[in-house]
């Protein structure tokens, strides 16, 4: 994460961007980040080795459009902020439905 352009909230970076553009890295559950790069290696990859203790992923942002780049923006925001400020703003989106994810127990 060193290099790029962060975006936090509070002390967790939840967003970084290369100075160059290219890649962005952003706030992904561990226990699913081999999936995510098993499913499409040219496109996603995993942090440095001293990065691998974080909620981290890099994706090639050549390699997505900006619906993809949307939703990979939201979900690692939402991954990071409170369960209530993420649900207000699913539910300001029109995502769900008011007291869904609570419903849900999420």
């Amino acid at each position: 994460m060193r290099g790029q352009v962060k975006f936090r909230i509070g002390r967790i970076v939840w967003l970084a961007l290369s100075r160059d553009g290219s890649t962005m890295g952003f706030a992904f559950p561990k226990e699913l980040r081999n999936a995510l790069v098993d499913s499409d290696p040219e496109k996603f990859s995993l942090p440095s080795k001293s990065d691998l203790r974080y909620h981290w992923v890099h994706v090639l942002l050549a390699a997505i459009d900006a619906v993809e780049l949307r939703e990979l923006v939201e979900d690692a925001w939402a991954f990071c902020v409170p369960k209530r400020v993420a649900e207000e703003y699913a539910v300001s989106q029109g995502y769900v439905e008011s007291g869904t994810l609570e419903a849900k127990g999420g």
